[in-house]
């Protein structure tokens, strides 16, 4: 029993030690913030949208000369700012900087290395403010576009989360449970572009389809799943009904 007080001791002190060490920084930081005087060319440049991973978008503005993000629903992100262009992202744990690709000219911001602070690395890339994600485009209903979207991401990276077959099923499902029949049949759609040797997205097409109201589409895509899978048991079920009625 004292070996287990004396180890839960051990373990605390480790955290509190850990939680002053990052109070610490915090201080430290916030210490250096303030003071900073944008010019408007550096507003100019780096105002915008940059492109945080290949379906999220982060947002710079500035008011009233203050730097401010908007990034994953949360907007008015106040950075703790280090000089005109190192600041500190709290909700990240990350410091980051405004940088520009000395041969292409592109605007980026890059993730400040904790080992290698000198270093430079090109993490956000800076897009134009009517470029729109994947995601951007479903929410606006422009599937064509999203779909492009979702390939080109599928091309540059094959094992991207964001082209997931079980992530846009997830999407879909999402989408018939609130009712949206016409948006889950767009999303499983896309789904069958990029998977069309899956018998699973032609299942949960048809699905979709059923639940619409639209049994003949329906039952042509579970003849397309069973035809991939013929141990499709929901398929063969609503086939064998369908060719009884």
């Amino acid at each position: 029993m004292r070996l287990f007080f004396v180890k839960l001791l051990l373990t605390n002190t480790l955290y509190m030690k850990s939680i002053l060490a990052n109070l610490c920084l915090l201080l430290v930081l916030v210490s250096c913030s303030g003071g900073v005087e944008y010019s408007q060319e550096h507003i100019a440049q780096t105002s915008g949208r940059y492109l945080f991973n290949h379906d999220d978008i982060m947002e710079v503005y500035y008011k009233n000369d203050a730097l401010f993000l908007k990034w994953r629903g949360a907007e008015n992100i106040k950075p703790v700012v280090l000089d005109e262009n190192t600041f500190f992202v709290a909700d990240m744990y990350n410091k980051l900087r405004f940088i520009e690709h000395p041969e292409t000219k592109k605007r980026y911001i890059g993730v400040v290395s904790k080992n290698n602070p000198d270093s430079i690395s090109y993490d956000y890339k800076k897009v134009a403010n009517t470029y729109k994600t994947p995601s951007m485009h479903i929410k606006d209903k422009e599937y064509k576009q999203a779909y492009e979207g979702f390939l080109a991401i599928r091309n540059e990276d094959s094992t991207s989360e964001y082209v997931n077959e079980w992530t846009f099923n997830r999407l879909g499902y999402n989408l018939l449970r609130e009712k949206n029949y016409d948006d889950a049949i767009e999303v499983f759609k896309m789904n069958v572009e990029l998977y069309p040797e899956s018998d699973n997205v032609y299942d949960s097409l048809a699905d979709a389809f059923l639940r619409s109201g639209d049994s003949l589409q329906a039952l042509n895509n579970y003849k397309k799943a069973l035809e991939l899978n013929t141990g499709n048991k929901r398929a063969k079920r609503f086939i064998e009904a369908y060719d009884k009625d």
